[in-house]
């Protein structure tokens, strides 16, 4: 399946390369990395400095996979199962 901005909220993040676009904590702004992990409410990207905790909520996301998609963090402010479900009950 190819990703592309209205099917990428709906799969894991895990493994794919993201980095901030803006934040409530402008000290996230321009971390970038590998996701590592996902929970409802975060995502863990290893960087060059470490693992870094990035809450999803009112954070805006660009991943590459090859081509950039832009991704608004409260679109995805749930775990990959419900937003699984979110699909399934959409069709």
């Amino acid at each position: 399946m190819r990703f592309d901005t209205t099917n990428l909220i709906y799969n894991n993040l895990v493994g794919l390369r993201a980095r901030i676009l803006s934040a409530s904590d402008p000290t996230q702004v321009g971390i970038e990395g590998r996701v590592v992990d996902e929970t409802s409410r975060t995502l863990t990207i290893s960087t060059i400095n470490g693992e870094k905790m990035i809450q999803k909520n009112h954070t805006r996301f660009s991943f590459y996979l090859p081509q950039e998609l832009v991704v608004d963090g409260d679109a995805i402010a749930k775990s990959p199962e419900e937003r699984l479900r979110m699909l399934r009950r959409r069709r």
